[in-house]
């Protein structure tokens, strides 16, 4: 099996073949996940270098453990403790690095579209690991994993993805990956957290009443406020969003449906998610989080490009 491209950049560079392989390379590792020894040489003598320009706990730990996993040699790299804090160039950073003869770069940037300028530039193979508000491919693929998991099809799934979707690199991921898998999807949020052109774009339905959004979907994948990267008032409060988007068991309950419930974390809870949704029996919010390892692993492994390992 063969993926059509060299990096992961982006869902929207894969094709439904690509996506397909690596859900299906995802859930032969999930079941090496569950052995006693969960370790495979698949990787070895393979070296990855994990650059985090941005603060990262879920993805970073996800990503060094599915190296480890593989038998891979990571190398961890966070740029306030790096030379990028003395000026050092993005590309200089990565240079100094490749001369100690790395194979992959798994990378996170505040910058849209900084790990397509390295792909561009260096022979290793990148996988993006977030960048700015442009996509998060890996929590795309793996929301995708955790609903196939659940529910056995992505054809003709309902999907809801509610909140922050102006400012959100996931929501991105996941509707590029769900309309290519043959996904309905509706985004739901205020008015001045949902990009205007959304709808047109990418043939989505925009919802801006919240239960009229769960009532439709089978599955409400729900993101957090991110105001660390709104640069000017787009609510009057966190507690006004809660009253108006955040959800909780009795509304839920208040369906005629049983829904699933997703985040890709970290949560706000008692803003987007009150912790009786979040950890009652609909969410599969921890489920993410561990199938997330699994298809990282299937990721490197497929980007590993087929070569020779002793």
């Amino acid at each position: 099996m063969q993926l059509s491209v060299k990096h992961l950049l982006g869902i929207r560079d894969l094709t439904r073949q690509d996506i397909q392989i690596i859900l299906d390379t995802a859930t032969q590792f999930k079941e090496v996940l569950q052995r006693p020894v969960k370790k495979v040489p698949s990787l070895r003598d393979v070296t990855i270098v994990n650059l985090f320009f941005e603060n990262s706990t879920r993805t970073r730990i996800s990503f060094e453990l599915a190296e480890k996993r593989l038998s891979a040699d990571s190398i961890n790299f966070t740029a306030s403790a790096s030379s990028v804090s003395k000026g050092e160039t993005l590309l200089d950073t990565v240079n100094n690095i490749l001369s100690m003869k790395v194979d992959m770069v798994v990378m996170r940037h505040s910058a849209s579209g900084a790990p397509h300028f390295l792909a561009k530039h260096i022979p290793a193979a990148i996988v993006n690991a977030g960048d700015g508000i442009n996509e998060h491919p890996t929590q795309g693929l793996l929301d995708a994993f955790s609903m196939r998991e659940k529910l056995g099809r992505l054809e003709g799934l309902k999907v809801a993805i509610i909140g922050d979707i102006m400012h959100s690199r996931v929501a991105m991921s996941n509707i590029y990956l769900l309309k290519k898998m043959g996904a309905e999807v509706t985004v739901a949020g205020p008015p001045t957290l949902i990009p205007k052109y959304i709808q047109e774009a990418f043939d989505i339905r925009v919802e801006y009443n919240l239960k009229k959004a769960l009532q439709w979907c089978d599955v409400a994948n729900v993101l957090r406020i991110q105001l660390e990267r709104q640069n000017q008032v787009l609510f009057s409060s966190l507690r006004e969003y809660s009253l108006a988007y955040g959800i909780n068991k009795q509304l839920l309950d208040s369906l005629d449906k049983k829904i699933v419930i997703m985040h890709p974390g970290p949560i706000n809870r008692g803003v987007e998610l009150d912790s009786d949704a979040a950890d009652s029996n609909q969410s599969i919010i921890l489920q993410q989080v561990e199938n997330g390892v699994a298809v990282r692993m299937a990721v490197l492994y497929l980007l590993s490009g087929g070569r020779e390992l002793s």
